[in-house]
């Protein structure tokens, strides 16, 4: 029986408010990308983002002026391609999985950055990796990279019980409930932390 990651995640995150719930925003988006996101990690950001999740994983939103998904992805694809690599590959590098020849970032073959922490870490989505299913790979903001075969909801679950799904040493556990930060909508707004249920941790 598969676990249910997408609802043990919202049962530590609470009620998703929904603020920005907009259909339209996702399918221009994926019809920019030319890429289908992983539906678990649409449920997510339609859930809560733009968000910040234990004071440092930020999801943004397709719907949003500030914070917008679709401008994030393509600047941060933008900055990702213009890096050239001291050894020609990174470590860990993700061409061998995907079977490509070359690094390439914000495309169906490539690499599309979903998520990012105040750590330097990011994560990406490639869509052809895993046969096809797709697989989540994160760099640790020190230029190697790793590789998940598992859902964004399983890695989220995963990353906030503390296991190292951002590279060895890069757990970021915290006791207690989920801390959970709105994005603020504009340059004034100080938007107050507030608490997931009580998780037993």
């Amino acid at each position: 029986m598969r676990e249910n990651y997408l609802g043990r995640v919202q049962e530590m995150l609470g009620d998703p408010p929904r603020r920005y719930l907009d259909p339209a925003a996702w399918r221009e988006l994926e019809s920019d990308l030319g890429v289908n996101l992983p539906v678990d990690y649409k449920e997510i950001v339609d859930g809560y983002a733009p968000i910040q999740i234990n004071g440092h994983l930020s999801l943004n939103h397709p719907a949003t002026e500030r914070w917008n998904l679709g401008a994030w992805i393509r600047s941060t694809a933008d900055a990702w391609s213009q890096i050239e690599w001291d050894e020609g590959t990174p470590e860990g590098d993700p061409c061998v999985s995907l079977g490509i020849p070359e690094l390439i970032f914000g495309t169906p073959d490539g690499l599309v950055p979903i998520a990012s922490t105040d750590r330097g870490e990011t994560l990406f989505y490639a869509p052809r990796g895993g046969h096809g299913t797709g697989l989540l790979f994160v760099e640790d903001g020190e230029g190697e990279f790793f590789e998940y075969s598992m859902g964004f909801a399983e890695w989220l679950y995963r990353w906030l019980v503390g296991e190292e799904v951002t590279g060895p040493g890069g757990s970021a556990f915290y006791p207690g409930p989920v801390t959970l930060q709105d994005l603020p909508m504009t340059p004034d707004e100080r938007p107050e932390v507030r608490y997931g249920p009580p998780r037993g941790m």
